[in-house]
């Protein structure tokens, strides 16, 4: 199983990430953690750096998911062969996914310091439908449909506790 989920913020990647990285005992990437420096907040790290770190995880490991909402990263993993979901549910869903969501420990050094940056958030979930660049709905969209290996769009989350045959197979 490989697997790579792409959306704006607050679409949902996270959640289906760890769900199936937790279902399948595949190895799971955030692809914030080598999108951006961890000892500096808010520098990016030189993305070709990120996509070196990207492909030796993704060689490292027989059973993956990656996530994350940078689209030249997520192509990095296409030499791979995942199956590619876009979680596409929609501005107020990704808002309302961003007012709602727990704590990242992995980001944040405590809850307070994230909800503190949460105001950024929230423009940032809003504008992804306006701006340009590989975190926006239309560079997503582009490296969605130049990807010619299984794929898939989702405007609503799948129920992760009622198993479909369709989330199923993703697990496979």
């Amino acid at each position: 199983m490989r697997v790579v989920v792409l959306g704006n913020s607050g679409s949902g990647k996270s959640t289906l990430a760890k769900w199936l990285a937790n279902q399948s005992g595949a190895a799971l990437l955030d692809l914030d953690t080598v999108a951006w420096d961890p000892k500096q907040i808010a520098v990016a790290r030189p993305e070709s750096a990120a996509a070196a770190d990207v492909a030796a995880f993704c060689k490292s490991n027989a059973r993956w998911v990656a996530e994350g909402c940078y689209a030249n990263l997520v192509r990095t993993t296409f030499e791979f062969q995942p199956r590619l979901l876009f979680l596409n549910p929609g501005e107020g869903q990704c808002v309302a996914n961003c007012q709602s969501r727990p704590w990242e420990p992995h980001k944040y050094q405590s809850k307070a310091e994230q909800d503190a940056r949460l105001g950024f958030l929230l423009s940032w979930a809003r504008e992804y439908y306006t701006r340009e660049g590989e975190m926006s709905l239309r560079g997503h969209l582009d490296c969605f449909d130049s990807y010619l290996g299984p794929k898939q769009e989702l405007i609503t989350m799948p129920d992760l506790s009622n198993l479909s045959p369709e989330v199923a197979a993703w697990l496979s």
